[in-house]
């Protein structure tokens, strides 16, 4: 077993991407590789840099990757309102998808502060 497989953050890193993923299957073809893809690939961003973070040899290195997964989440948010302004979410799935977001924030910053807490 990996180090990054035993984060909690990173268990539901994984559970959000799936719903990312599942919540975009039904998104317009001609959306496939615009914000299908842009949302997919923020999601999958955040457990792969939660997963590079804990190769980095230091705290704040590790921080630092934190801090980009937190930037991949605040972008699935962000094109989650134009998936929602556009038809392709329905308000259960906005509200749901935010809702975990707001989860998974939580957690990459809590993250975050231990280490850099630890770091003094």
């Amino acid at each position: 077993m990996f180090n990054f497989e035993k984060l909690e953050t990173w268990q539901e890193a994984i559970n959000f991407a799936d719903l990312v993923y599942a919540l975009t299957r039904n998104f317009p073809d001609q959306e496939r590789f615009g914000l299908t893809n842009q949302m997919r690939r923020a999601a999958v961003s955040i457990l792969s840099n939660l997963a590079e973070g804990t190769s980095r040899s230091s705290r704040s290195d590790f921080a630092r990757f934190v801090e980009i997964a937190t930037g991949s989440l605040f972008e699935v948010v962000s094109q989650s309102f134009i998936g929602r302004r556009q038809g392709f979410l329905t308000e259960p799935q906005f509200h749901k998808l935010y809702a975990a977001a707001e989860k998974q924030g939580k957690m990459l910053s809590g993250l975050r502060a231990s280490l850099l807490e630890q770091r003094s």
